[in-house]
């Protein structure tokens, strides 16, 4: 261990600096490995989006760890529903690279390809989720103790409350992601997620990320290197693999199971190809009411009824107990990202953290009264007010969001951190409206 005191010469209270920085250095390289290891395992890729929340491992892992729980692990909802949802709600800002994502992995977890056709194709019990999908996605605000319960009791169709809350969570997730990817520009990296094995791009080196150079150029990547090391990987888990099927079968029952593989192989070949056609859907085939988008809240005449005041409704008093009172831990989870992002190593000063948090709330209806909004225009450019608004609000693929000119001398991953502040704000604030809703349902 390296002790650097006061009375050291300078030189090697430098030198000090320089090892405990490239310790840190080290360990957040270690640890973006271990959580794209992870999910090599589990989802046998590594997304664009991920690959972008590496530049801050610390958040990355909680929300990893918050996906994970939402959309594999135990939960009402079948598998095939939770990424259903997940397309409906992408579909509503022509998020095409979380359809073709889901969609993919709708049909890995057993999904039924007709329903893919679109939301007509699916079940009623879907088809229901419509209304309260394009509400929480463009006028949050208007989510109602009505919306709740024409869904929980709509008949043989209906829904249990368990169901509705996971479902609610899930197309909240999904919302504030399509944020996320919007102002990073994923969209654009869909093309190479359908032309990349395992959906990762073979030119990406995780530890780029880890320093914050997100968009590394290419000619300075190192691909060979990465490709080499994970046929590596592979080759000696086929060598294990194998060592065990011989051990344990015999010549005429592995000359049955190569058959067998032969066939599996093929079908995948086939499942592969049905997945990148996908990457070029129509997200507009899973909703309904185009026309119904973003409206400007502090401009409407009835708005001071259907303020939320922090004070009256939050996550900390409320919807945190209630939600883990309905969907057991997920409170923890999400309550650990909105901490996450907020606590995160930053350039940015606590008052700008909290000035971009609370002015995403406001657009969206949310009130702090022990909050000076006129640290908001003190504090935020007006350019970059814009940027925040677009992709907090209408984070559509189809228009541009224009990048604020103090962008240009930040490092992609303070810009990141940016985005990921975006993403989480919105995503607390859809919660809230909805679990207020329900909130209203149960006392009524």
């Amino acid at each position: 261990m390296i002790i650097c005191t006061s009375k050291m010469e300078y030189p090697l209270r430098s030198q000090c600096k320089r090892v405990q920085k490239q310790v840190i250095v080290n360990g957040e390289k270690e640890r973006v490995s271990l959580l794209f290891m992870k999910a090599l395992v589990s989802r046998g890729s590594v997304d664009a989006v991920s690959q972008q929340m590496a530049s801050h491992p610390q958040y990355l892992e909680s929300f990893l760890r918050t996906q994970h729980y939402i959309l594999h692990m135990d939960g009402p909802l079948p598998l095939p529903y939770r990424h259903y949802i997940a397309i409906m709600a992408a579909a509503r800002y022509h998020c095409r690279y979380l359809v073709c994502l889901h969609s993919a992995q709708f049909l890995r977890v057993g999904g039924d390809p007709l329903w893919l056709q679109g939301l007509e194709a699916a079940p009623p019990r879907l088809r229901l989720l419509d209304h309260i999908n394009k509400v929480l996605a463009h006028q949050p605000w208007l989510a109602a103790c009505s919306h709740i319960q024409t869904l929980l009791k709509a008949g043989e169709q209906c829904w249990s409350l368990a169901e509705l809350v996971q479902a609610v969570v899930i197309l909240a997730h999904c919302h504030s992601l399509c944020s996320f990817v919007f102002g990073c520009d994923t969209d654009s990296d869909l093309t190479h997620l359908a032309k990349s094995p395992n959906g990762t791009p073979p030119t990406f080196c995780p530890f780029d990320a880890a320093n914050g150079n997100a968009n590394v150029p290419q000619s300075l990547k190192a691909p060979s290197e990465h490709i080499t090391r994970r046929r590596s990987l592979d080759s000696s888990c086929d060598m294990v693999c194998l060592k065990e099927r011989i051990q344990r079968s015999q010549e005429e029952q592995e000359k049955k199971e190569e058959r067998l593989l032969q066939t599996q192989t093929l079908q995948q070949t086939d499942l592969e190809d049905e997945e990148e056609m996908l990457c070029f859907a129509d997200p507009s085939h899973f909703i309904t009411d185009p026309d119904f988008c973003h409206q400007e809240f502090a401009r409407r005449d009835e708005d001071h009824l259907q303020v939320l005041r922090v004070q009256d409704y939050s996550w900390e008093v409320h919807g945190f107990s209630l939600i883990n009172r309905l969907y057991s831990d997920i409170g923890h989870l999400l309550d650990d990202r909105f901490r996450s992002v907020t606590s995160l190593p930053s350039l940015h000063s606590s008052d700008l953290k909290r000035a971009i948090w609370n002015y995403i709330h406001y657009v969206l209806g949310i009130r702090y009264d022990d909050y000076d909004y006129g640290e908001v225009n003190q504090l935020l450019e007006r350019d970059l007010k814009l940027y925040i608004k677009a992709v907090a609000c209408f984070p559509d693929v189809t228009k541009t969001p224009v990048c604020p000119l103090s962008w240009t001398l930040l490092k992609a991953s303070e810009r990141i951190h940016v985005n990921l502040l975006i993403m989480e704000a919105r995503l607390q604030a859809e919660l809230l409206y909805a679990l207020r809703a329900i909130t209203r349902y149960m006392i009524a």
